[in-house]
C-alpha cells in the first residue's frame, strides 16, 4: 500500500495539463486554417484586380456576384475559425496557469 499521495495528485495534474496542451495545439492548427481561409479571398480579389484590364465589367457580372458571396462566406468563415481559436487558446492558457499556481510543485515542469 502507498501511503504517499502526492505522486498520484502530481501524474493526476500533469495527465490534466498534457490534454490541455494537446486541446492547445489543435487550437493553433484551428487558428491556422482559419488564416488560410481567410488569405484565400484576398488573393483572389488580388488576382481580378490585377486582371481587370482584361474584361469588362458588365460581361463578367453574373460571375463575379458568385463569386464575391463565396470569398465573403471564405472571410466569415476564417474570421470566425480565428476568433475561436484565440478564445480557446486564452481558456485554455488560463487553467494551465490556475493548476501551476494551485500546484506549485508541477509548475517548474510546464513553464
Amino acid at each position: 500500500m502507498e501511503t504517499d499521495e502526492t505522486p498520484k495528485i502530481d501524474n493526476l495534474i500533469l495527465g490534466e495539463i498534457q490534454v490541455l496542451l494537446a486541446e492547445k495545439r489543435t487550437a493553433l492548427s484551428s487558428l491556422r486554417t482559419g488564416i488560410a481561409i481567410f488569405a484565400l479571398p484576398l488573393s483572389v480579389l488580388s488576382v481580378l484586380i490585377a486582371t481587370s484590364r482584361f474584361y469588362r465589367f458588365g460581361k463578367v457580372m453574373p460571375l463575379l456576384v458568385p463569386l464575391l458571396v463565396l470569398n465573403l462566406g471564405l472571410v466569415v468563415l476564417g474570421s470566425w475559425l480565428i476568433y475561436i481559436s484565440i478564445h480557446r487558446l486564452h481558456r485554455y492558457d488560463h487553467r494551465i496557469r490556475e493548476l501551476t499556481q494551485k500546484y506549485r510543485s508541477i509548475a517548474e515542469f510546464v513553464d
